[in-house]
């Protein structure tokens, strides 16, 4: 074999064009220094922000559970109910459940809802079915007519139209005739399966409190073991209702309405000005509107509603971008209204604006993107660039740590967390930034897909296996097309973040590369669609 010196003319042709590509990225390099400086600044301040903001809901969740001060405990809730049964005196109650094409569970939702236990003459249960499936509609109607004939007051209601979306449905739903006499409406996603005393355990609160506009449940995943995505996901939701949901409840009687398994004042509803859908977020919008008018909310931990989380990637990224542009673009709309508005103190204004918009819903998804998926693998290619471990690993340690204690079980699954989070923050960032300019997609209204049973029934079936890196499960069919496997931003995140990778692994001192690499596959993996279930269509 032929040995290469120095001066042949392969090596020399090699030599000249790393010289060539050093040179080139010298260039770049040098006024890449200062902005990077000024963009790891920018960073710190917002993941101090996020840190503080962690923190303080910590402080307030130790303080509430050692000093047992949680407000619905103050309620004497069985004195309240066995009052309403002795006199006779149960309110009548609307409940709501909006639905679109959901083949799936629409079974469950209703079944679940006629079985709640109120006295038959005092309960109407209305069916929003805005399916453009007209044979799924017959048989949703047949479904509401086999529980009229039990006994059950079925209102089934249909449009012609989908104005409004999920906010258009309630709101024409409220204007029906048979509806003046209600006091109360609880709302329920086509997925969710409240338990039979859940009216009991939520009515009585309003009663007993005036000012009271809203009770929410915090939710159950029925599917939390469907797919390591689901476990995933049910991390997160868990940090949302423990906490967050918890802190808002009991320090400013203010949070954001989930949408569903919550009971309304119907007065409340339209004193804020009714359902509107000016953003896809109908929800908060609600929730902010009627704080401003003065009505307290009021969370119930340790009631639970059973529901479905999306456990395909494509139903998650619909659902992701929905709840990160919605409360981004409401944000915008409201912020000047917000803070002029008499009728609420200054603390809560900051808690709204600051709190629970600006940090949670922003800067919760931009440092997350921006520094640890741009900034830090950046720093890796311009050494002039210090990165303080204190910003770049103590803090998010802490912030993932507080996170995950929230599920006890899934601990062993922090770091998988960390890395999903972490992709998902780039489709949550995209969303958030068009939120704010209103730009294309603000409104898009994707139903998320429900699955119900459909999982369990193809358990059976071959094309099943496990995809090796980090255990993701996929379900193949034979037939997809490439655009619902392949995602071409992770594969190109995917790419940056391997070539930094190897970077530091060959040049650098500092073993960001041991971060890179896996992080890098993460987006590999979701890139390939190697993650949560995938069904045929």
């Amino acid at each position: 074999m032929r040995t290469l010196g120095p001066d042949d003319p392969g090596m020399v042709m090699l030599y000249g064009l790393t010289d060539n590509f050093r040179s080139a990225w010298q260039l770049i390099e040098v006024p890449m220094v200062p902005v990077l400086r000024f963009s790891i600044i920018i960073c710190a301040v917002m993941s101090i922000m996020l840190f503080k903001e962690r923190v303080h809901m910590a402080i307030v969740i130790m303080t509430v559970k050692l000093m047992g001060s949680k407000w619905y405990t103050k309620f004497k809730l069985e004195a309240l109910k066995q009052d309403l049964e002795d006199n006779n005196s149960c309110p009548t109650v609307l409940v709501q459940i909006p639905m679109y094409n959901e083949k799936e569970v629409y079974k469950l939702s209703i079944g679940a809802v006629c079985s709640l236990s109120w006295p038959s003459d005092r309960i109407i249960v209305q069916v929003l079915d805005d399916s453009t499936n007209m044979v799924l509609r017959e048989l949703v109607e047949l479904e509401c007519k086999k529980w009229i004939a039990k006994g059950i007051n079925v209102k089934y209601e249909t449009r012609n139209n989908r104005n409004g979306y999920k906010a258009g449905a309630l709101r024409e739903g409220l204007q029906k005739q048979y509806v003046k006499d209600c006091e109360f409406v609880a709302i329920f996603d086509a997925d969710f399966q409240p338990e039979t005393d859940f009216l009991w355990r939520t009515i009585p609160y309003l009663l007993n409190n005036t000012e009271l506009a809203l009770v929410q449940a915090r939710w159950k995943f029925v599917n939390a073991d469907e797919c390591l995505m689901t476990r995933l996901q049910e991390m997160s939701l868990d940090y949302h209702f423990t906490v967050e949901q918890e802190v808002g409840s009991s320090t400013c009687s203010f949070f954001g309405f989930n949408g569903t398994a919550g009971v309304w004042r119907i007065r409340a509803i339209h004193d804020a000005g009714g359902w509107k859908d000016r953003t896809t977020v109908e929800d908060m919008d609600l929730a902010v509107r009627a704080s401003l008018k003065g009505w307290k909310f009021l969370f119930v931990g340790d009631l639970s509603v059973k529901n479905e989380l999306p456990s395909t990637f494509k139903a998650y990224r619909f659902q992701q971008h929905r709840w990160s542009c919605g409360p981004a673009n409401l944000f915008k709309k409201m912020s000047k209204e917000i803070m002029l508005c008499e009728k609420v103190s200054i603390w809560k204004k900051i808690y709204v604006i600051y709190s629970f918009f600006f940090v949670r819903k922003i800067v919760a998804h931009w440092v997350t993107f921006f520094f640890y998926c741009v900034i830090i693998p950046l720093t890796v290619l311009v050494p002039q660039v210090h990165l303080p471990k204190a910003i770049a690993i103590y803090i998010p340690a802490t912030i993932t740590l507080l996170n995950a204690i929230c599920t006890p079980r899934s601990l062993h699954l922090v770091v998988f967390w960390i890395l999903f989070e972490n992709v998902m923050s780039l489709h949550r960032t995209k969303a958030a930034i068009i939120g704010l300019l209103e730009a294309n997609r603000v409104n898009e209204w994707v139903v998320t897909e429900k699955l119900g049973n459909t999982i369990k029934q193809k358990n059976a079936k071959p094309w099943r296996r496990r995809c090796g890196l980090c255990g993701l499960e996929a379900r193949h069919v034979v037939k997809f097309r490439l655009g619902e496997r392949v995602h071409m931003l992770e594969l190109l995140m995917g790419v940056f973040l391997m070539y930094c990778a190897i970077y530091d692994f060959l040049f650098g001192h500092d073993h960001f590369f041991i971060y890179l690499f896996l992080q890098a596959g993460a987006f590999f993996v979701m890139g390939f669609g190697y993650v949560g279930t995938f069904v045929s269509n």
